[in-house]
Formats: C-alpha cells, sequence, structure tokens
C-alpha cells in the first residue's frame, strides 16, 4: 500500500481479543460486509463513523472515516486480503495521522467460529509504524477494540431485530460419546440433579444465570434461562419423555434467544459401563428455524457441555 512522508517502518506486536457473540455466524461476518453495517459499529465509545466504503471481496476497499469527540476526523484506507465467508477475514490497512499522513499500517484478522449458543470472533491486530504519532493509538487499542465490539454486539441486535423473518426450517444431527472415569450413578447425578448438573450446564463466559429450574422424571420439566455477555437473554425449556435411572434419558427441547424461538431438539442421553468408567453417548436431532443459522454450533457446545461434565466428575 502507498505511503507518504519517511517510509522507515518500525514493527509493533498489536492485540488479540476474543469475544463471545449470542448472534449466528453469518450474522457476525456479514456486520462486517457493507459500509451500512461499518458504520453501525467499527468505533470506540464517543467516536462515530460518518463516512465508510466497504466493498467484501479480496482487493475490495474497506476504508472509514473516524470522527473523534472533538470533531476532528480521520480516515484509515484498506482494502480486503483474505474474504473466507462466515470463517475469516483479513485487511490492511493504512491509518492517517494528525499531519494527514500515514501514522501507520495495521494488518486486521477476524476468525469466526461456533460456539455455545452463537458466535466466537476472535479479532487480531498488528502495525507497522511510520510515524511516532502512532504510538498512542496502539496503547489504546485493546480498551478501543473492547468497545467497539461491545458496540458491535449492540448493532447486531438492532440489525437482527430489523431482519425480516424468513419462514424455513433446517435440520441436522449428530452423536457424541465421552466415557467418564466415575461410577454410572455419578455420571446420572450429574445429568439430574440440580446442584450437580449447575456445575457444567452453563453458558459461554460472560453468562450470567437468570432462572434455573429442574424435574427430572416422565413429564417434568427443565428450565434454564441466562443472560449473555452481549445483553441478550437464552433460554432452554425442556421436557422429559423417557426416564430409565442410570440408563437413559431422552427430552425434547426448545432454545429462544430474547422473545425468538431458534430451534427444537429431541435429544438422547445413554449410559454404559465400561472397564474404565461409564460411558455417556448423546445423540440429537434438530430444527433450526426462521434463518437461524446454527453452522455446527449445537454440535460444538455439546461437546464443550460434555467436556465440561468431565472436569465437574473429577472436582
Amino acid at each position: 500500500m502507498t505511503t507518504e512522508g519517511d517510509a522507515a517502518t518500525e514493527s509493533q506486536t498489536g492485540v488479540r481479543i476474543t469475544r463471545n457473540l449470542a448472534f449466528p455466524r453469518t450474522a457476525v461476518f456479514a456486520a462486517w460486509s457493507s459500509a451500512e453495517h461499518v458504520k453501525r459499529w467499527f468505533c470506540p465509545n464517543g467516536f462515530a463513523v460518518p463516512q465508510a466504503r466497504v466493498e467484501m471481496r479480496v482487493g475490495g476497499p474497506f476504508e472509514f472515516c473516524m470522527r473523534a469527540p472533538d470533531g476532528t476526523e480521520h480516515w484509515s484506507r484498506g482494502r480486503f486480503v483474505a474474504v473466507e465467508a462466515n470463517e475469516r477475514l483479513v485487511i490492511e490497512m493504512d491509518v492517517q495521522g494528525p499531519s494527514g499522513g500515514v501514522a501507520m499500517t495495521a494488518l486486521t484478522t477476524a476468525t469466526f467460529e461456533p460456539a455455545p449458543g452463537g458466535t466466537r470472533l476472535t479479532v487480531e491486530q498488528t502495525y507497522q509504524v511510520r510515524d511516532p504519532s502512532a504510538r498512542p493509538k496502539i496503547a489504546g487499542a485493546p480498551q478501543g477494540w473492547a468497545q467497539t465490539l461491545d458496540r458491535l454486539a449492540g448493532a447486531l441486535a438492532e440489525i437482527e431485530h430489523a431482519r425480516p423473518v424468513v419462514r424455513r426450517v433446517v435440520h441436522g444431527s449428530f452423536t457424541l460419546e465421552r466415557t467418564y472415569s466415575a461410577s454410572r450413578a455419578r455420571v446420572w447425578a450429574a445429568l439430574t440433579t440440580v446442584e450437580a448438573k449447575s456445575r457444567w450446564f452453563v453458558g459461554p463466559p460472560g453468562w450470567t444465570l437468570v432462572e434455573r429450574k429442574m424435574d427430572v422424571r416422565p413429564g417434568g420439566r427443565e428450565r434454564l434461562v441466562g443472560r449473555a455477555q452481549a445483553g441478550r437473554q437464552t433460554t432452554f425449556e425442556a421436557d422429559y419423555l423417557d426416564v430409565i435411572e442410570g440408563e437413559r434419558l431422552v427430552y425434547a427441547y426448545q432454545m429462544w434467544l430474547d422473545d425468538l424461538k431458534i430451534s427444537a431438539s429431541l435429544a438422547t442421553m445413554e449410559l454404559s459401563e465400561t472397564s474404565s468408567g461409564t460411558r455417556l453417548k448423546v445423540t440429537e436431532q434438530g430444527a433450526f428455524l426462521d434463518g437461524y443459522d446454527d453452522a455446527g454450533s449445537r454440535e460444538a457446545g455439546t461437546a464443550d457441555l460434555l467436556d465440561k461434565i468431565g472436569k465437574s466428575l473429577e472436582a
């Protein structure tokens, strides 16, 4: 990319930040895809983005003007280096300094991964410093990115709320197994008692419990409500259809994000003894509703929960 002024550069390690967002990968990825979306969130608190030009394709522009609280405006002009749909973005940008020249070049990599209840977004940014005026910006980058991703969560809530509902159903199924070095009675208790299940059946980091009820018996119900770090409420409601103590659980459950029902599923848990402990087999058949894109996050989330069961049994 072109630069102005002194061509000498200084390489500096940048920032890495990860955020779990209670939105599907397609929505989080799309938030980077247009000027309309980027202007909603791509700046720290107190700043604004009055102008932007974004074309999400390799070589396409990623340019924006950031307005500071004192009214000064600074441009960053760059391009997409890599675009892997719903998985990864790489953006190279020249950041304007106070004199109007290029103060630094920033290389930003964003990766999008399935996570329990939504998407894990990781942003990594490194720098080539071309003017000393860039150093305070680099020092403030961790705080700036934290605030920017908070704004992204808010923008996603607004975008998703305004999105027209598309009535459709996507089906998916998976089977997972784990073997625990614990008795079948202990594994059964981890699945069926409030005290033991509350050690592992929780949301991602930043998740806060709102309500938990549990009655494991044929015809019994379970309800878990929590609030994600981004502020969205997640709700799990299950009806137990078949309960054979120490052997099998079959239940139907529904999931909500706020008041939007995102899925309805049938799950089976089967326990059997092994020479080293207890094998737990989980089979799930899911119907993902009205545009909610699971993209494998339910299976990944269930695998994470099964690993948490193992850790809870070690305690």
